[in-house]
């Protein structure tokens, strides 16, 4: 059986109201509507820092993607309004079917328009072992709107002798993927187990299974003094996160453009990945927005 799926989020500003990005006492409340097809959807809309943040968590029943599923979830995020959206558990992405090199694909736009604000922040992604499958972020953003926004991906399950990179499978794991951004990001990805050169040497994967990318985008430029501030804010963290082992995680970050932040981190596993994102998260926001760092709270569930 094959589970297609579609989900379309719609955040607005309750009418006749308007966020003021500079008071805590707005008025404004941020509210969704959805409509979906098959077994994707939403659970109910939650209020943890007040009316003008919405936040939502997207549920997926089957708990995964086999050859053939694909998933549907469009984002639009209107004038004014906040949403943070995240996911109770990671996207897997099964071993393909026998018979058939059919993909499991999963495809998100992410629309944010002017005086807006998107945090896109869900669980990994686990690419099964023998799976065939492809993920496409797109991303859309009005001057003046702004998102935080992160991807990770872990290949295999190596605690449970199932690799990515088994070269005993009959046909090899691969694994698709793309981030854009029109006119200023667009980032392609094809990571197959049989390519040992990517998943083993210094200048590849360096024999790291998991991987994040984190970003700080906006529609109008930022400038340089706060570029400087931000970047040198989150390299300065890494250094005194002496809870993690040093080679837990290994980090990175740079402006691709007066709009776009990218932070890359590669890891064992996921589990210090994650920690890296989240804490990055939790220094960017109130840094670009002034808001507290209050975590959603399927993250510690």
């Amino acid at each position: 059986m094959v589970w297609n799926s579609t989900l379309q989020l719609d955040y607005s500003c309750a009418e006749g109201t308007q966020r003021d990005h500079a008071s805590t006492d707005s008025p404004s409340r941020t509210l969704v509507h959805f409509a979906h097809t098959g077994p994707l959807r939403v659970l109910k809309s939650l209020y943890p820092e007040g009316d003008g943040i919405c936040h939502n968590v997207l549920v997926h029943p089957p708990g995964g993607l086999v050859s053939g599923d694909a998933l549907h979830i469009a984002v639009a995020v209107a004038s004014s309004a906040h949403a943070v959206i995240s996911t109770p558990g990671a996207t897997r992405f099964y071993k393909a079917k026998d018979s058939t090199l059919a993909l499991a694909q999963q495809h998100v736009r992410l629309q944010v328009a002017a005086d807006a604000r998107l945090e896109w922040v869900p669980l990994e992604g686990i690419a099964f072992a023998g799976c065939n499958a492809q993920s496409t972020l797109e991303m859309q953003i009005a001057p003046g709107g702004q998102m935080i926004g992160w991807d990770v991906l872990t290949l295999g399950l190596p605690a449970a002798n199932q690799p990515f990179d088994d070269v005993g499978l009959p046909t090899p794991s691969r694994f698709a993927q793309r981030i854009r951004w029109a006119g200023h990001w667009d980032e392609r990805a094809l990571i197959c187990g049989d390519d040992a050169r990517l998943m083993q040497s210094p200048m590849g994967l360096n024999g790291h299974r998991s991987m994040g990318t984190l970003w700080f985008a906006s529609g109008t430029a930022i400038a340089p003094p706060q570029r400087d501030a931000l970047a040198d804010m989150l390299r300065a963290s890494w250094a005194v996160a002496s809870d993690l082992a040093p080679d837990a995680a290994v980090c990175g970050c740079t402006w691709l453009s007066p709009h776009l932040m990218v932070l890359r981190v590669l890891g064992p596993v996921a589990e210090p990945v994650m920690q890296r994102l989240q804490r990055s998260w939790a220094l960017l926001r109130p840094a670009v927005w002034g808001l507290e760092a209050r975590a959603p709270r399927i993250w510690v569930v």
